[in-house]
């Protein structure tokens, strides 16, 4: 990623975040929650909606980094370990393996982000 900074702001609260520092986004209704590499959390008062607006709107081409799973949460495809379809499980991890977080997807949601990483992904990291 290059320099952006992502800036989400709400009536109490502005946080500076450089994007790759993200490792995904989950909401709870009106509430959603920012989870940085080194489990920092920051809640803001707006729905997954309207944070995923915000991080294309800032970021440009470079919001592809980011995938919306499901209805609640948002990722960052760079910290995607382990996907386990079957157990409905999804670890993020910076692969030095410091900080793994465990999330949980619906199986379709899971199936359909295994299926995009074996081929978009496939493609750029395959020699």
């Amino acid at each position: 990623m290059g320099s952006k900074i992502l800036i989400i702001s709400n009536s109490n609260e502005l946080v500076r975040v450089k994007p790759e520092r993200v490792v995904y986004v989950e909401s709870d209704g009106n509430y959603s929650t920012m989870v940085l590499h080194d489990k920092t959390e920051h809640v803001f008062t707006m729905n997954l909606a309207h944070c995923q607006e915000l991080i294309e709107l800032q970021l440009g081409k470079e919001a592809e980094t980011f995938i919306r799973i499901g209805k609640q949460l948002i990722i960052n495809r760079e910290y995607i370990f382990k996907i386990n379809v079957n157990k409905q499980t999804l670890m993020m991890s910076d692969m030095a393996l410091s900080h793994a977080f465990t999330l949980q997807a619906s199986k379709e949601a899971l199936r359909q982000l295994k299926a995009y990483m074996e081929t978009k992904v496939g493609k750029e990291d395959k020699l």
